[in-house]
């Protein structure tokens, strides 16, 4: 049977047939593996397939963050231009606010001006110089009356010194004044002469100016500018004539540059006060500081220490015999300024000791009802001038810059207030 099987498996048919199942079988292996690879390529294909959708999604991702970025970089620079827009428009609005506040101030200046100029010209003006040429003089010898005519009746002012008449110069009909001092010593006509001397240096609008001397055995006579105003305390002690601020701000102010002038040529007045101030007429507030008898030359090395003066107007460094300079005038001027614009006197006392320990303790203040209407610059002036060391003091050309005498919106308002009271007062 086994021989038979054999002889039949390797007989020419069944070898035909294993033949072609081994062929059947080596196509259907040849189709798997062309199946699998055929699955292979499509599974790598669609992997790149999804790869390519997926890098599509993230560029188109990609592309939107894009585009949402410049779209915010276009709105945010939008806004930038808003912005910067707004701040021309504010910036413009501001120079248009600013043209207009600047055009205002120019009119309010100009008005100022105007009127400033309208309240007296002439009074913001310095003082007319003497109706001469400034000459340096010297004693003459020979017989006034040869020259001059002096009006002995008419009395334009006195002192310890002397007294003061009219004259007139034949030679010319010059109006002048003859300052008669009696001088019966050496010594005497010595301290007269010093005062020749101080008044030959002195060539200021300010500054009353002599045009000759003459000696005689027991007098000399000084003949000067002639002014018909009255002298400066005659207004503050009158109840008629009405002083205002602005009128005492253009004393005081001629009154520095007098002095302003005299310090810078080393000269100490040293008896400043309103009887020594003359008003050139009395239609103005024009001014001129007289009476150089006590005036000394300045010498920065040489101490200078003085005894003598009108008490209530002593700066505390005469009382103690210390030494004096250019402060001592100014402790005076701020005696002066607070009598003009209150009438009253900041030291003076029932007696001249009283008047004196007043000063060497500088016990003064601001009467209440004398100075509520007084502007603070005037009050800060004033402080800045009775002050008892005198190192703290102004000096002449610190006072003129003072917003008292120079700002001239203060005296506009000063002026304004005037009228305004002229005007309550007359309704």
């Amino acid at each position: 049977m086994f021989k038979i099987l054999c002889t039949n498996l390797f007989s020419p048919p069944f070898q035909d047939l294993v033949q072609a199942g081994f062929e059947e079988v080596q196509k259907l292996n040849q189709q798997n593996n062309q199946l699998s690879q055929c699955t292979a390529e499509t599974a790598v294909s669609t992997a790149a397939h999804l790869d390519l959708i997926e890098e599509e999604q993230e560029g188109e991702k990609y592309r939107e963050r894009k585009d949402d970025k410049q779209q915010d970089a276009v709105e945010e620079q939008a806004r930038e231009q808003e912005i910067v827009a707004e701040l021309l428009q504010i910036k413009e609005e501001d120079k248009k606010e600013e043209d207009e506040k600047l055009k205002q101030e120019e009119a309010l200046c100009l008005s100022e001006e105007s009127q400033l100029a309208a309240l007296n010209s002439s009074d913001s003006s310095p003082p007319p110089p003497a109706p001469f040429e400034h000459r340096l003089v010297t004693t003459k010898t020979h017989q006034i009356t040869s020259y001059y005519t002096i009006n002995k009746e008419e009395v334009l002012g006195g002192g310890r010194f002397g007294m003061v008449h009219k004259c007139v110069e034949k030679s010319s009909g010059l109006i002048l004044a003859a300052k008669i001092i009696k001088a019966r010593s050496q010594k005497e006509k010595e301290v007269v002469k010093c005062e020749i001397e101080v008044m030959n240096q002195l060539n200021h609008a300010n500054l009353i100016q002599l045009y000759a001397a003459f000696e005689s055995r027991h007098e000399i006579i000084l003949v000067m500018e002639y002014v018909d105003g009255g002298e400066l305390f005659d207004r503050i002690i009158d109840e008629n004539y009405k002083l205002t601020e602005l009128d005492t701000v253009l004393f005081i102010r001629q009154i520095s540059e007098g002095l302003q002038y005299m310090h810078k040529m080393y000269i100490l007045h040293l008896d400043l006060k309103p009887e020594n101030i003359l008003c050139v007429s009395r239609q103005t507030n024009k001014v001129k500081i007289i009476d150089f008898g006590l005036a000394r030359r300045y010498k920065p090395r040489e101490k200078l220490r003085v005894n003598f003066g009108t008490p209530e107007f002593l700066a505390p460094e005469v009382i103690n015999y210390e030494f004096v300079s250019f402060p001592t005038d100014m402790w005076s001027l701020g005696v002066i300024t607070y009598m003009l614009l209150s009438g009253l006197s900041p030291f003076l006392g029932e007696d001249d000791n009283e008047t004196l320990n007043s000063i060497l303790a500088c016990q003064w203040s601001f009467e209440e009802a004398e100075f509520a209407d007084i502007s603070e610059e005037a009050k800060d002036f004033i402080s800045r001038l009775l002050v008892k060391s005198k190192s703290w003091r102004m000096s002449a050309s610190q006072s003129l810059k003072h917003p008292w005498l120079s700002d001239r919106a203060l005296h506009y308002r000063l002026h304004h207030k005037v009228n305004n009271s002229f005007e309550f007062m007359a309704n």
